[in-house]
């Protein structure tokens, strides 16, 4: 599992997606979480807003699983 790691209290999912690798640019994060599976802490999620905060599990389908810390 990689980790990620935040300066801030939360992430939002589409800025987390960005910090992972997973897309390339911020505007990609809609239709990213539309058509791909992730799940946080094991439920499915979809929302880019959605906010992420340390020791949240990430798991995006054909990326892995990524959990949030704290830097």
């Amino acid at each position: 599992m990689k980790q990620i790691a935040i300066r801030t209290d939360y992430i939002t999912l589409g800025q987390f997606l960005k910090l992972a690798d997973c897309i390339s640019t911020g505007g990609q994060a809609k239709f990213f979480a539309l058509e791909t599976k992730i799940e946080v802490n094991g439920q499915a999620e979809n929302r880019r807003g959605r906010k992420l905060v340390p020791r949240d599990v990430v798991s995006v389908e054909g990326f892995g699983q990524f959990e949030v810390i704290s830097s």
